[in-house]
């Protein structure tokens, strides 16, 4: 039943995005739509913003950009497939959702692969995350930028999770992303995958007793009203990517391809910037909420991940990018 929820729900997005006004004007003015789940004054949204202003001004007007936040088009499921037939022209993936069909995307995803923010950041703005980008081309996309988003932790509604056994039994959400299913199982928790918007229903209900994610999409999302443990496990780092149709991309002229690349790479320190003024934020929200923050034993979840890094490994490609992002640690 789940399943025809979901492909009526995806065939819905897919109408409803194709009736966008999208086409290009009598005068050539084109209107590129893009898509988020996240609110508003999110920073990828807010980057995206950008974006699209700065176009509009570089073109005086002859490309503009409409966005459409908190999920109004869809999950993100359906966005990467309306994104790949041409019926939205970009939007902001979190990474972990890209993992089965961009395998690449593997790498950035793993446990415990990066140490830090900063040594994130070193990776995606070199070779890695060049890597990683060109890697969409295979599939109807391209790979405009990446956009980091903070130390992924859990939080529950029932208690402080310090080592991997603290969560034998939890069910605990998890986006539809074989490697968080398989590192959740490994941890001892019963991983539940859902879509963001289904995780504060399923703490209030009991359905699930917590999930995983970044301080600002706990804070953002009002988890934090039902979840009141946070654990700073700091498990993945997994980022987001901002990407285009092919179809979208390749109707543009070469100097506006050239001139929105450029212009997605430059929305990269927007989006952090903003990000780390409100992550910053979101924590001092969260703590004086009264939200319990414990740190956990990060060498114990560590050696209860190493399976699942093992198995990955073996691919040569996905080696050979975790390779080269721990060679910038």
């Amino acid at each position: 039943m789940s399943t025809r929820r979901q492909l009526l729900a995806g065939g819905a997005a897919l109408l409803g995005a194709a009736l966008l006004p999208r086409a290009v004007a009598q005068d050539g003015t084109r209107v590129l739509t893009a898509t988020d789940v996240h609110v508003k004054d999110y920073p990828t949204v807010a980057a995206v913003r950008w974006l699209g202003e700065q176009l509009e001004a570089a073109t005086g007007g002859r490309i503009r950009m409409r966005q459409y936040h908190s999920g109004q088009l869809g999950r993100e499921s359906e966005a990467i497939d309306m994104a790949r037939f041409g019926a939205i022209d970009i939007t902001r993936v979190y990474s972990g959702a890209l993992n089965n069909a961009f395998p690449l995307t593997q790498a950035l995803c793993l446990p415990y692969v990066f140490e830090s923010t900063a040594h994130q950041r070193r990776a995606l703005d070199g070779e890695v995350g060049a890597t990683v980008l060109a890697g969409f081309a295979a599939r109807g996309l391209v790979g405009l930028a990446i956009y980091d988003s903070g130390p992924r932790c859990f939080y529950n509604t029932r208690r402080p999770i310090v080592e991997p056994r603290d969560l034998h039994g939890m069910k605990i959400r998890v986006p539809v992303s074989d490697i968080f299913i398989r590192m959740l199982r490994l941890f001892g928790a019963n991983p539940t995958p859902l879509s963001l918007g289904e995780v504060f229903s399923g703490m209030e209900t009991h359905m699930i007793e917590g999930a995983e994610n970044n301080i600002r999409s706990f804070q953002s999302s009002r988890h934090f009203e039902a979840a009141r443990y946070w654990s700073k496990s700091e498990h993945a780092y997994a980022p987001d990517v901002l990407l285009m149709s092919r179809r979208s991309f390749d109707a543009l002229a070469p100097r506006d391809r050239g001139l929105l690349l450029e212009l997605a790479r430059a929305s990269v320190p927007v989006m952090r910037a903003e990000w780390d003024e409100s992550e910053a934020l979101a924590r001092r929200t969260v703590a004086g909420s009264g939200v319990l923050a414990n740190d956990c034993d990060i060498p114990a979840f560590r050696r209860a991940a190493q399976p699942l890094l093992d198995a990955y490994q073996r691919d040569p490609a996905i080696a050979d990018l975790t390779r080269r992002i721990r060679a910038l640690a």
